[in-house]
């Protein structure tokens, strides 16, 4: 009986040299391309000297285009829109009318105001003859008082008597103060109505809303038939003449940023035209959760029909540095929670932390502390670095 490994010498051997022959080459390919494409493979980096440059920094911020004067016309009172005169886009001039109000009851109302001062005016009118009425019972009363002294002091009259006409020219007098000031009182009360009735037909006057200057009407907040109350804004208008954006700067970066310094503007919907601008002031009081200063750019030239509320790119020459060690900013890592730069000593990687200064437009980043001049350093990697990391310099990746 002979067993299934029981062959000849001759066929083992050849067996044995076939499967050496197909897997030699395939561990040898394997090899080749884990030294040469796979993890063990060096990591291919391109290279700078660190060198020293004349910083022209450049402050990045990002806002939104605004109207510098804007106009929320609406009714001093409530009431409901009859009609409209304008739509957005057109361009209204100062005075022109651009809605009615129906006033509802203000029409009764004045009415009604009306009739009170007419009232007002017949209880004064009323009071003033009642003033002239005590006045002749005040003369009567003081005429009998003085014949009743007369009398008692020569016997004729009873003391009785006497205070009998003494009581009455009291009671003259009182009346006639009463009188005048009922027509004091009546004199306020057709000031306060008619004041009140002046009022309501100033209001009335104030719904038929009017441009107060010129501008561009941006925006229609209510239409026919809405109610709105008093102060509710039914057209807003912008002057298009005077646009400005509310800019947000990062406030590590913002020392230096003044009043007057030039600034480049660029709008979502003009990516391929810049625009000349200026910081037209810096605000007082910063962001303190997102940790940004704001500020406002004016445009130099006007830019036509208002984009409000679009997003602009705004760039800020701030005053040059002088020369100093500097970096493109893409070879600045964060390993760590730390900002520095991989450098190459003696062919190997060495991470090393940087204090960063400014930034210009170039992308160059000034460095303050931890490299020297002359130092080699990565600038891009194909692969994430990390100390130890087999790295192989070339010229550009692909």
């Amino acid at each position: 009986m002979k067993m299934p490994f029981s062959l000849g010498p001759f066929t083992l051997n050849r067996r044995t040299w076939m499967l050496v022959a197909v897997l030699v080459p395939l561990l040898l390919l394997f090899a080749w391309v884990a030294f040469r494409f796979g993890p063990l493979a060096p990591v291919r980096v391109t290279a700078v000297t660190v060198e020293e440059r004349a910083i022209a920094p450049a402050l990045f911020g990002i806002g939104t285009v605004e109207a510098r004067y804007t106009q929320r016309i609406g009714p001093t009172a409530p009431g409901r829109v009859a009609s409209l005169a304008v739509d957005v886009g057109n361009r209204v001039v100062a005075g022109q009318l651009i809605a009615v109000i129906d006033p509802i009851d203000l029409d009764q109302r004045i009415a009604a105001a009306s009739g009170s001062a007419g009232r007002s005016a017949a209880l004064e009118q009323a009071a003033t003859s009642q003033i002239a009425d005590a006045g002749a019972r005040l003369a009567l009363a003081r005429n009998e008082a003085d014949r009743g002294e007369a009398l008692f002091r020569g016997g004729w009259l009873t003391r009785a008597a006497l205070d009998q006409r003494r009581q009455a020219l009291a009671a003259a007098q009182a009346g006639l103060a009463t009188a005048q000031a009922n027509r004091s009182a009546a004199a306020l009360d057709r000031g306060r109505t008619g004041a009140e009735r002046a009022a309501l037909v100033e209001q009335k006057a104030n719904l038929r809303l009017v441009a107060p200057r010129a501008g561009l009407v941006v925006r229609r907040l209510s239409e026919p038939g809405t109610t709105v109350v008093a102060g509710q804004a039914v057209i807003e208008v912008v002057d298009p003449a005077e646009l400005w954006i509310n800019a947000r700067f990062d406030q590590t970066r913002a020392a230096g940023l003044v009043a007057g310094l030039p600034a480049r503007i660029v709008l979502r919907s003009q990516a391929d035209r810049g625009l000349g601008g200026k910081i037209l002031r810096v605000e007082p009081v910063a962001d303190p959760v997102t940790e940004e200063v704001l500020a406002k750019v004016s445009f130099d030239k006007a830019i036509g029909e208002p984009p409000i509320g679009e997003l602009a790119e705004v760039t800020i020459a701030l005053p040059a540095r002088s020369k100093a060690l500097a970096v493109p900013n893409a070879a600045i890592y964060r390993v760590g929670g730390k900002l520095g730069v991989w450098a190459i000593r003696e062919g190997d990687l060495e991470f090393v932390p940087v204090r960063l200064g400014v930034e210009d437009a170039d992308g160059w980043v000034q460095v303050l502390d931890g490299l020297t001049k002359g130092d080699r350093i990565v600038l891009h990697s194909a692969r994430p670095l990390s100390t130890g990391s087999n790295i192989s310099i070339v010229d550009k990746l692909p």
